[in-house]
């Protein structure tokens, strides 16, 4: 008698539970899966990242013109041409910059004693400036012209292109006086270069 009311209390207290259990509502059950397919699923909705939807202002569009434009500017022509000019301007300064520093400047080696005038010390001054303008503005060529290329013909942009560059051009220059000139050039630009790209990086 004991064991059947013990059955029984156990059949009673599992029937709210397994009822409650089966009263789950299948369409709970689906409504709830759509809403996680549409906040985290494939039918999630793309969001529209253009800057006038986000409240940013609008890029306009790229002429032909302008292409071109930024194409010429982006050439291994139109770099070397800019450092080009850049080293003239920076050579010439520094010409004249040391040549306003030097006590020899407008004197004549012939007649060390006399006195040089203010035209021969500005004409020896434009002479140096001019000289160390040319310098620089051939090297600036060289080295723009040079490390452009090897960048295009790597596709990379590091520090290898300019040191390659600065041999290149350091070798180019110094083999005038000999081969070992030449690979001294090379050590000692390549050097310079990846000192200088070191720095700026």
């Amino acid at each position: 008698m004991a064991a059947s009311t013990s059955d029984s209390d156990v059949a009673m207290s599992s029937g709210p539970t397994s009822a409650s259990a089966d009263s789950v509502d299948p369409t709970a059950q689906f409504q709830y899966s759509l809403i996680l397919q549409h906040l985290i699923g494939d039918k999630r909705p793309i969001k529209d990242l253009n800057p006038a939807v986000m409240g940013a202002m609008p890029s306009p569009h790229k002429t032909d013109q302008e292409k071109m434009i930024e194409r010429g500017m982006e050439s291994c022509a139109f770099k070397s041409l800019l450092a080009c000019v850049g080293g003239f301007v920076l050579g010439g300064a520094f010409g004249v910059f040391t040549a306003g520093i030097d006590t020899n400047v407008g004197f004549d080696p012939k007649d060390p004693l006399r006195t040089p005038t203010a035209r021969e010390v500005l004409k020896d001054m434009g002479q140096r400036g001019m000289s160390y303008a040319k310098n620089f503005a051939i090297v600036g060529a060289m080295f723009s012209c040079t490390e452009c290329i090897i960048e295009s013909h790597r596709g990379k942009s590091d520090w290898k292109n300019a040191v390659y560059s600065g041999c290149v051009t350091g070798g180019a220059i110094g083999f005038r006086a000999g081969l070992k000139a030449g690979v001294l050039g090379c050590g000692g630009f390549a050097a310079f270069s990846a000192a200088i790209e070191y720095y700026l990086r």
